[in-house]
């Protein structure tokens, strides 16, 4: 495999809350050189193989290994990109808390999976049910999305919805974007 190109990448992604049929087998322990590549891969899931093994101090062949490792045992589930919602026209972002009608998660969660937008979906304890994110182009699309397509669900009792005015992306490791945009990457 190329030193450039990610273990995994290609590979066939699991469905969400699914296990793309493999019966569920709890991961092997993880360790802090397991934790550091996760952290790595996380801030830059297009990270070399080289690149990830510097910087670990392991040899390619161990990082190469332990990624495939993570992957298998499903601790890493996929590799992505992290958008910028704005720029991509989902200027209007929002929080938006649902109370639903006891034992109707799996109902509600597929129909929430539905909605256009939806970015984040966690069933939670607490004063109310779900908690759902979203991004949409702008607040008429966002009161639409919350007046007709989630209360038009006969199991969400009630919505509160918390507009994002302002997002800090935890993982953005580089310098922000500024008149040249983000640090490009650079091949090793």
């Amino acid at each position: 495999m190329p030193d450039e190109q990610m273990a995994g990448a290609g590979s066939a992604p699991v469905p969400p809350g699914g296990t793309s049929g493999v019966p569920s087998v709890p991961p092997r322990p993880l360790d802090p050189i397991d934790r550091s590549i996760m952290r790595l891969l996380q801030a830059d899931g297009r990270a070399s193989i080289r690149s990830v093994a510097e910087q670990v101090h392991v040899s390619r062949a161990n990082a190469y290994a332990r990624i495939n490792r993570l992957i298998d045992d499903r601790v890493i589930r996929g590799f992505t990109a992290r958008v910028d919602h704005e720029r991509a026209g989902q200027g209007a972002s929002a929080y938006i808390t649902l109370k639903i009608v006891q034992n109707s998660w799996r109902t509600v969660r597929e129909q929430l999976r539905e909605l256009p937008g939806a970015a984040h979906i966690a069933l939670v304890s607490g004063d109310f049910d779900v908690l759902l994110l979203v991004h949409t182009p702008d607040n008429r699309t966002l009161r639409e999305l919350v007046l007709t397509r989630l209360q038009a669900i006969p199991e969400v009792l009630s919505t509160r919805t918390l507009l994002v005015f302002e997002e800090t992306d935890l993982l953005d490791t580089g310098p922000g974007p500024g008149p040249t945009g983000p640090t490009p990457l650079t091949e090793e």
